[in-house]
């Protein structure tokens, strides 16, 4: 039975998609590569996937003692967080709606 160990990052400001498109870059690599893999990706939601990733590998060093060079991504997944929905006036009188959408990261990692 393996230590599977977790992080989630909640309310980030960034649409579920544009997350998903990072998360499947690192998923099933190793905790070390996928950081540096996140460092030089040019997409907004590296950052907070990084973040998010980091945290998950000092939450296994620090609560299950476990190295950091025997850790992999077992699993990541960007869900929806709530929209906020707000608008612009358009022409002829009309609203035009603006969806400022959210997410919530979940990275899981597990000793090899």
């Amino acid at each position: 039975m393996s230590v599977e160990v977790r992080a989630v990052a909640k309310y980030i400001p960034m649409s579920a998609q544009k997350v998903r498109l990072v998360a499947d870059l690192v998923r099933g690599m190793s905790a070390t590569r996928a950081l540096d893999v996140l460092r030089f990706t040019p997409k907004a939601a590296a950052h907070e996937v990084r973040k998010c990733v980091q945290s998950a590998v000092a939450n296994a060093e620090e609560n299950y003692g476990l190295a950091a060079d025997e850790l992999i991504v077992s699993a990541i997944s960007a869900d929806e967080g709530p929209t906020l929905k707000r608008g612009r006036p358009g022409a002829r009188g009309r609203y035009k709606p603006i969806l400022k959408r959210s997410s919530h990261i979940t990275v899981v990692v597990s000793a090899r």
